[in-house]
């Protein structure tokens, strides 16, 4: 009896241009693990994936890493290794209808011939809750297997249910060997690479600088490499550049033209803000200038917002530096005026100044430890009673409730300080700022011990004169009978 066919929409083919329109990057995509560069861990002789797909299981997953390292190639190939067929959706271009479609497919398929489909949905980040939603029954139910691919993070991009269902690997940045041996092996492919596209006497020569400088831009991403490779090809032979072979020899100078600039792997919305701000963090933290100097000029290149920059800093001034060295704290404060006021490019050195200074201070968190150990107690014992002798007293009626009674005002003590308590009741033995031995806190750690030694002494009333004090509610109170008067005084004379 013939399987029932399944409704839905057909899935439009991806177009395809002929080899000799599709770029060097495209052309030179691996068909096999055999070919494919890098990602060892995952891919290597006994890397997980490649073990799972030998047998014949190719689990749900998801591929996140920076671009150029593989992904939509490792999809295919996996695909391929357990003889299923590849359904590649777009999440820039595709919405739930196209996911239906392919789905609608994929069942078709499975029931007529038996035959199992991968759906890999490239950014799949992209998709909203709704579209992501949308595959949650079809993969838990084995329709398709599903392989994801991102740039951004997926345990903040994807939703968890679609996440609880996948298995999350992480591509890395090829190494500068694996991006040259990329380079090395279209420059030599006869069949897809450069060697077949100049004709039987051509050929590309690549000299060791201009090699160099090329990987050295790539930033571990294969596809720029190639991509800025085929740019100075094609400059190279417009200029007749060729050896004493006759080969076309791309110069320096056109990697250069054919990059225009370093790809500086840096996204302000994604991993590469976060990693790279992390690690100028880190870097001040740990008291080093030069990779603090490093990470603050690849933010700035790569056009990081420069008052992002000066909160960093004055979060760090405070978080790490603390009262170590407070002058760290009005440095970065400094910093972030001085951006207001002269902006970019000037106002780098202001940023490179506060950086340098933060990342040479004597460092200390006791500062924030003790913040947030006070924190804690709030969010244990919420806001507790104030003890009746730190209340205000707003009216002398109020102390017959014993609120106002029984403070002693420092200055009225030798070194204006009298032992009384400021905790709570609740919490009246609890201490949270424990200064280090680092910088100025090394002063305030020994202030607050000749404190402490004369708070167990008996406490002695300062002998000083007593002239008649006002209060400064009287002063408020006077002044504003005077300007009573002087209005009246005016009204007068108006109407006089």
């Amino acid at each position: 009896m013939p399987s029932r066919r399944v409704p839905g929409a057909r899935p439009e083919a991806l177009f395809k241009p002929p080899p000799e329109r599709q770029p060097l990057a495209a052309r030179m995509r691996p068909r096999s693990f055999e070919e494919f560069v890098g990602q060892e861990h995952l891919v290597g002789e006994q890397g997980p994936l490649r073990r799972s797909v030998s047998r014949g299981h190719l689990t749900s997953l998801l591929l996140w890493g920076p671009p150029g390292t593989g992904k939509t190639t490792l999809a295919r190939i996996l695909a391929e290794a357990i003889d299923a067929e590849l359904t590649i959706l777009s999440a820039v271009m595709s919405g739930v209808a196209e996911v239906r479609a392919g789905i609608a497919a994929a069942q078709e398929r499975l029931a007529l011939d038996g035959k199992r489909t991968v759906l890999f949905i490239d950014e799949i980040h992209r998709f909203n809750k709704a579209q992501q939603d949308a595959l949650l029954p079809h993969v838990e139910d084995g329709t398709v297997t599903l392989i994801g691919a991102t740039t951004e993070n997926p345990y903040f991009e994807v939703n968890s249910a679609l996440l609880s269902r996948l298995r999350v690997w992480r591509l890395e940045p090829l190494p500068d060997d694996q991006v040259g041996l990329v380079i090395r092996r279209s420059i030599g492919d006869e069949e897809r690479g450069l060697a077949g596209d100049l004709g039987p006497e051509g050929g590309v020569a690549l000299g060791d600088e201009a090699f160099e400088h090329l990987v050295s831009i790539s930033g571990g991403d294969a596809r720029v490499a190639l991509n800025v490779l085929e740019g100075a090809v094609a400059l190279a032979e417009e200029d007749g550049a060729r050896d004493r072979k006759g080969k076309v020899a791309p110069r320096l100078a056109d990697i250069e033209a054919a990059a225009q600039q370093r790809i500086l792997a840096y996204d302000r919305a994604g991993d590469g803000h976060y990693d790279t701000v992390s690690a100028f963090i880190k870097s001040l933290r740990g008291n080093d200038a030069d990779a603090s100097l490093y990470w603050l000029a690849a933010m700035i290149a790569a056009g990081e917002d420069p008052k992002f920059i000066a909160r960093r800093l004055i979060i760090s001034a405070s978080e790490d530096v603390g009262n170590a060295d407070p002058r760290a704290l009005q440095v970065a404060i400094s910093a972030a005026d001085a951006l207001e006021w002269v902006g970019l490019p000037e106002a780098q050195y202001a940023l490179a100044q506060a950086s340098v200074f933060i990342t040479l201070s004597p460092k200390s968190d006791a500062v924030s430890r003790a913040y947030l150990a006070a924190m804690a107690d709030v969010l244990t014992h919420g806001s507790l009673p104030v003890p009746n002798h730190l209340r205000s007293a707003g009216d002398r009626r109020m102390k017959h409730h014993g609120i106002g009674v029984g403070y002693r005002f420092p200055h009225d003590f030798e070194g204006d300080d009298v032992e009384q308590q400021y905790l709570p009741d609740q919490l009246v033995s609890r201490r949270y700022y424990y200064p280090n031995d680092q910088g100025h806190e090394n002063t305030l750690a020994a202030r607050m011990a000749e404190r402490e030694a004369a708070r167990r002494e008996k406490p002695r009333r300062k002998s000083r004169p007593e002239p008649p004090m006002a209060s400064m509610g009287d002063g408020l109170k006077a002044g504003m009978e005077g300007r009573k008067k002087v209005a009246e005084t005016q009204k007068k004379d108006a109407s006089g």
